[in-house]
C-alpha cells in the first residue's frame, strides 16, 4: 500500500481527488513539492494498492516525473506525508524505502558484466554467494536475457540494456518498482516489443508498479488506473477504459485516444426528457441514455462543447440527424 497525503487547501479549478478501497474506507491524501518557489506538484492525492499498476501519464513538466522521485526519496516533500504499508517515509532514506527504480537511460557500469551489474544491489547489502546467483538467474531468465550475462553493456542493444536495468532493479524484489519513462529511448518497433514486455514481467513478478510516461498508449496498455496530470494537478483518475469513455475534463479527453478526439463548439436544447445538440444550425436528437445523464447535471439551453471520438462519426444519414462536414485529413495506419 502506498499512499501520499497532505494538508492543502484545494483550489475551485482542481478539486480533490478520492478513491475509495475495497473496505469502503475513503481516505483524503495530498502532497505537495516546491522547487526554487515553483509549486512543481499539488494537492497530489492517490492511493495504490498492492500490486496495482499504476500509470502517470501527462506532457512534458506535468510534474509526474517529480512526483515518482518524491517517492523514492530523491526529492524532499515540502508539505504533506507519504505512507507505504501504513509507515510515514518522509524522512525515511532512498535506500531504507525497499524501492527500486528504471530511469529513462540505462544507467548501468560499463567496466561491468551483466551478471554483475545485476548482482550489485545484492552485493552493497551483503547478502550471501548463493543467494545473489539464484536471484540475478532467476531474474534474467525472466528477462530472457541468460545469454548475455556475461557480456559488457556496449555489446547490448538499446532494448537488451534496458532489460539488464529492469533485472537490476527487479533482483532484490523490492515493495515498489517505480519505471521513468523507460522506454522512451528506443525506437517505435523496439518500444512496442518492450511495452510487451513489462505486460510480461507484471505478470510473473508480484510487486507494485508506479510508472511514469508521456505516451498515452504506454498509460492505456499498460496501468491498471491511469493518473492524467497538468501543471502539477491531477485531472483525472480512473481505469483506461474510465478515462477514454468518460474524460473529467477537456485536457483529459484531448489527452487521451488516439486519433485524438474532435471537438465542436454547440449548443444543448431540451425538450421533455430528450435533448438535442443544435450543432452548426442543424439539430441531432441524443439518445435516451445521454439525455437522462444531462438531467441529473442540470445542464440544458447553453453553449457546449461537443467531443467525438473518431469511431464515433459514421457516414451516412443517421436517425437522430445528421451534419455535413468536410474531411481534412485522411491516414492510412494499417
Amino acid at each position: 500500500m502506498v499512499n501520499v497525503k497532505k494538508i492543502y487547501p484545494a483550489t475551485n479549478d482542481h478539486k480533490k481527488s478520492k478513491k475509495k478501497h475495497e473496505s469502503g474506507e475513503e481516505k483524503k491524501t495530498q502532497l505537495q513539492v516546491t522547487n526554487e518557489g515553483v509549486v512543481a506538484v499539488q494537492e497530489f492525492n492517490l492511493d495504490v494498492a498492492d500490486k496495482e499498476f499504476i500509470v502517470l501519464v501527462g506532457p512534458s513538466g506535468c510534474g509526474k516525473s517529480t512526483t515518482l522521485r518524491m517517492v523514492a526519496g530523491l526529492e524532499e516533500i515540502s508539505s504533506g506525508e507519504l505512507y507505504i504499508d501504513g509507515k510515514l517515509m518522509n524522512d525515511v532514506a532512498p535506500k531504507d524505502r525497499d524501492i527500486a527504480m528504471v530511469f529513462q537511460n540505462y544507467a548501468l557500469y560499463p567496466h561491468m558484466t551483466v551478471y554483475e551489474n545485476m548482482a550489485f544491489p545484492l552485493k552493497l547489502r551483503k547478502r550471501p554467494k548463493s543467494e545473489i546467483d539464484k536471484a540475478v538467474r532467476e531474474a534474467a531468465e525472466i528477462l530472457d536475457i541468460t545469454q548475455y550475462l556475461d557480456r559488457k553493456p556496449k555489446a547490448l542493444s538499446g532494448g537488451q540494456r534496458q532489460r539488464v536495468a529492469i533485472g537490476r532493479a527487479i533482483v532484490r524484489e523490492p515493495k515498489i518498482l517505480l519505471m521513468d519513462e523507460p522506454l522512451s529511448n528506443l525506437d517505435a518497433k523496439l518500444r512496442n516489443q518492450m511495452r510487451a514486455e513489462i505486460i510480461k514481467l507484471r505478470q510473473k513478478i508480484n510487486t507494485t508498479f508506479l510508472y511514469v510516461t508521456h505516451d498515452q498508449t504506454e498509460a492505456m496498455t499498460l496501468g491498471d488506473r491511469i493518473v492524467i496530470m497538468k501543471d502539477g494537478f491531477i485531472q483525472q483518475i480512473g481505469t483506461p477504459q474510465e478515462v477514454f469513455d468518460h474524460p473529467a475534463n477537456l485536457f483529459a479527453a484531448d489527452f487521451i485516444g488516439t486519433p485524438q478526439m474532435n471537438f465542436f463548439d454547440a449548443e444543448l436544447q431540451r425538450e421533455g426528457d430528450r435533448y438535442s445538440v443544435i450543432l452548426g444550425g442543424i439539430k441531432v436528437e441524443l439518445s435516451l441514455e445521454k439525455s437522462a445523464d444531462l438531467t441529473k447535471k442540470g445542464i440544458s439551453g447553453q453553449p457546449v462543447t461537443l467531443g467525438a471520438r473518431p469511431n464515433h462519426i459514421m457516414l451516412g444519414k443517421g436517425e437522430g440527424g445528421y451534419i455535413l462536414a468536410k474531411v481534412d485529413v485522411f491516414e492510412m495506419i494499417g
